[in-house]
């Protein structure tokens, strides 16, 4: 039928209830026990039909309930309870106001994909998009003048469920806008915010939403707009749905139009922190808007604009890079390079690791990192993973000397604690472990807390955690329309006292959930002893389009229906934020199998860690940088095997010693009093020590300090002056860049004693002719690089030492002079080489320049 009006009918609350819709429309309740308690105990059952979504649970409570809560005095004490504790957290100066002073208004802008703050909005497909969530929740807590942008999907990601032989099946429920913590940006006039970007032939509307996380604003961005041609209101449809072309448009919104709505709510973003190569295009709109309001150049506005950017990559492989042939930006950008003045090929040549490679694809992930300040992957290992990654576009570069940094992740610890954990650690610690989780200090009492409260605390988890699993899998076996024979099995599986591991995540195959499957008699035997049983449950969705990780979910399905194991073994489907809080805060022992080293960090863990598990986990992501022997057990050696079947062979083989020599043994050995005190000793140390450094206000407050606070005073010095330094900048990129091809190492000499009766200790002195053609030695650094020599006798884990201009030779040519000394003894040798320098750029080697003599 046709519609003659359209119109949002928003809850009705009497008068009394009033805080509640506030509340409501804030996802500071996500974090916050006692607000959950309260929407709870309005209707829990609609709260859970819900999937917790407060605003649609308001709009579908009747009028008497309604009613009847206002009337009910315990009730509505409570609630001015909790809305004055939301209000004083609102209002009151936070850790960045006491150390950096107020400002103004919001100028760090984080822009990502994806966003996962809540189960009721779908808009995050795993990892990233919880860590993203996270990120905006410790800047709250923070008090970070910081705003996030993203896209408002229409279907988000999909929701799983498995047929009967235990194929993923998806489906794409809509979202629906109007029952959900968000609300429409307006205007003055009252109408709906609405900004455009250019397509070839026509121009999208993007209407912008604003969801509310603590202190932080989150913007959306959604094409569904009646006004939009249908192609065009499908662009914002589905969460990594669709083509290359589908992609590219969604990035364009993102990216372009999200500065463009920053602008138009009256945000100047002076640092954009880009999450993944999806919005790289921010960097490109910035350089427009700066041209267009500051009157610079292309090169000028690049040089001030790339100085506030910083660029965070989450793949591990090169794969993983957002891609696109140069056709499909030829159809996109061409007008737009043509409006900046640079022509498609300049434009091009920024997404390129060779930028004079016309048949490379144009590479997001590239042009983020060509116009930001800074680059960092997320954890230690993933820092090296990443410059290996990038190295082609930097030739002669030291691997350890390639402008990739990191940063490693964390996790919010109010989202994702217990609240019975959370209660425990305050009676015996104190509040200073709440008002600032990431110092060690706060953490180091936890010893004075008694063996029996933390195990019993822990063991109330646990049943929790199998009662929710059971409820589920008789859901599960509904759904499919099993018998009531079978659905009334559900409720045997599971032992509620059990060892209980879990294993959760996105189905992709380095993941490797079929490693604990290579030897099943063998898992068979140590899920069956009567004396130590063991359980393990499952949860995670494949990638619709990835049949490999739906065949590892078939695989763990049909394992768990062998008889033996049916009450060991359990497959939750529908994976979501709440199966996970269920999981990472009940289980015993966390396994993690991924193939080393691609898992960029992971976060599922440091979860379970901060609630007292253990776990159990190939040494990659940030397990290579939290395990030790006192916080849980490390599968393997961490080596990287060129044989694939022989790396699986030998890391299976190790986890099943693991867990009957170390893990069961340990979990069930008892003192006198019942208690597994040696595991109780893990979970304490488990958490004081690795909750403090995993964490995201840890996380949030490095970039801060070290990426977001530089670029705000880079970015401030570049604009002194009517931009200034940004324009001489841009300058001097110019003329090196034009006469880089001249520059060479003509020649160098060792000292009279040559390299000959050399000690440690001993000085070589050095000297050298390099000519520098057009340039003048103020334009280049000239270095010493030496150390040790490896087996192809190259420089490895080499140091650097300044060489000093001794000699202007004339004709553009310079003698240098330098020393270097031998700091250990056996095979060694010395390089010489050049690269641009300028006071002004943001990082030694941004230029990604270098020669070698």
């Amino acid at each position: 039928m046709r519609t003659l009006f359209q119109f949002t009918v928003e809850p009705w609350l009497p008068e009394t209830l009033a805080p509640i819709k506030e509340m409501a429309y804030n996802l500071w309740w996500t974090w916050n026990p006692v607000a959950i308690d309260l929407f709870r105990r309005m209707d829990d059952e609609l709260w859970e039909r819900t999937y917790h979504n407060p605003v649609q649970m308001l709009g579908s409570l009747s009028v008497e309930r309604l009613e009847q809560l206002a009337a009910d005095r315990s009730f509505v004490e409570f609630m001015r309870d909790v809305h004055g504790e939301f209000r004083r957290y609102m209002s009151a100066d936070a850790w960045y106001q006491r150390n950096h002073g107020p400002v103004d208004a919001p100028y760090i802008v984080y822009f990502t994909m994806e966003f996962g703050m809540t189960e009721c909005l779908r808009l995050y497909s795993g990892g990233l998009g919880v860590l993203a969530g996270d990120h905006l929740k410790s800047a709250s807590d923070l008090g970070l003048p910081l705003v996030g942008m993203g896209i408002f999907f229409k279907r988000g990601y999909f929701r799983q469920y498995l047929n009967a032989d235990g194929w993923q099946q998806e489906r794409f429920p809509v979202n629906d806008f109007a029952n959900l913590p968000i609300r429409r940006v307006m205007q003055e006039d009252g109408s709906p915010l609405k900004v455009a970007v250019t397509m070839p032939g026509r121009d999208v509307a993007i209407q912008v939403w604003r969801c509310d996380v603590g202190r932080v604003a989150l913007y959306l961005l959604d094409t569904n707009l009646p006004e939009n041609r249908p192609e065009d209101q499908d662009i914002t449809n589905q969460l990594y749905g669709g083509d290359q072309r589908t992609r590219i448009l969604q990035e364009i919104v993102l990216g372009i139009g999200g500065i463009r709505a920053l602008h138009a709510v009256g945000i100047t973003p002076q640092v954009c922190h880009i999450n993944e190569g999806h919005a790289a295009f921010s960097g490109l709109e910035r350089i427009r808007t700066s041209m267009l309001k500051d009157g610079l150049s292309f090169r000028e506005a690049r040089v001030l604009k790339a100085g506030g950017n910083i660029f965070t990559t989450h793949t591990p492989v090169p794969a993983g890079f957002d891609i696109f042939p140069a056709e499909l930006m030829r159809e996109f950008f061409a007008a737009y390079a043509n409006e900046v003045g640079i022509g498609l090929d300049d434009l091009l040549r920024m997404g390129r690791f060779n930028p004079d490679d016309p048949t490379e694809p144009f590479n997001m992930a590239i042009l983020a990192l060509r116009n930001s300040s800074s680059t960092n992957g997320v954890s230690v290992l993933h820092g090296e993973v990443s410059r290996r990654m990038v190295a082609k576009g930097y030739v002669g570069f030291p691997i350890d000397e390639i402008p990739v940094d990191h940063v490693t992740n964390g996790i919010h610890l109010p989202s994702w604690m217990s609240h019975d954990l959370a209660e425990l650690l305050s009676r015996y610690l104190g509040p200073a472990w709440r008002e600032n989780t990431a110092d060690p200090e706060a953490w180091k009492r936890i010893d004075k807390i008694p063996n029996s409260e933390l195990w019993r605390t822990h063991e109330r988890r646990r049943e929790r955690l199998v009662v929710f699993a059971r409820e589920r899998l008789r859901a599960q076996m509904t759904r499919r329309g099993a018998t009531d024979a079978e659905i009334e099995r559900a409720d045997e599986v599971l032992d509620p006292g059990a060892l209980t591991i879990g294993f959760a995540r996105r189905f992709a195959t380095y993941k490797r959930a079929a490693l604990l499957f290579r030897d099943p008699e063998r898992l068979i035997k140590i899920l069956t002893d009567p004396e130590r049983p063991v359980q393990i449950i499952f949860a995670g969705k494949a990638h619709p389009h990835d049949d490999g990780g739906k065949e590892l979910i078939k695989k763990v399905v049909h394992f768990a229906k062998d008889e033996r194991v049916r009450e060991r073994v359990v497959f939750i489907e529908g994976y979501n934020l709440n199966v996970a809080r269920y999981l990472v805060r009940g289980v015993d022992v966390w396994l993690n199998t991924p193939r080393r080293p691609l898992e960029a960090s992971g976060t599922s863990g440091m979860k379970v860690a901060a609630n007292g598990g253990l776990n159990l986990s190939i040494l990659d992501g940030w397990w290579a940088e939290g395990y030790s022997a006192e916080v849980g057990w490390a599968i393997g050696s961490g080596e990287e095997y060129d044989d694939a079947d022989y790396q699986d062979e030998v890391e299976a083989n190790a986890l099943y010693d693991l867990l009957e020599d170390s893990v069961i043994p340990c979990f069930y050995n008892r003192s006198r009093d019942h208690l597994p005190r040696e595991w109780i000793t893990k979970m304490k140390a488990s958490i004081s020590r690795l909750a403090p450094f995993f964490n995201t206000d840890r996380m949030v407050r490095e970039y801060l300090e070290r990426f977001y606070l530089p670029a705000l005073a880079n970015a401030q010095r570049l604009s002194e002056d009517s931009f200034a330094r940004a324009k001489a900048l841009a300058e001097w990129k110019v003329r090196i860049l034009k006469g880089w091809s001249n520059v060479a190492l003509v020649s160098a000499e060792v000292d009279g004693n040559g390299r000959r009766g050399l000690r440690v200790g001993s000085q070589l002195e050095v000297s050298a002719v390099v000519h520098l053609g057009s340039l003048v030695p103020d334009d280049v650094t000239i270095e010493l690089y030496g150390g040790r020599l490896n087996e192809h006798r190259t420089i490895q884990d080499g140091s650097a030492t300044p060489m000093r201009l001794a000699e202007d030779l004339g004709d553009g040519s310079f003698r240098y002079s330098g020393s270097f000394t031998c700091t250990s003894a056996g095979n060694q040798g010395i390089g010489l080489r050049l690269y641009p320098s300028h006071p002004d750029l943001a990082s030694t080697y941004e230029m990604g320049l270098m020669v070698w003599g």
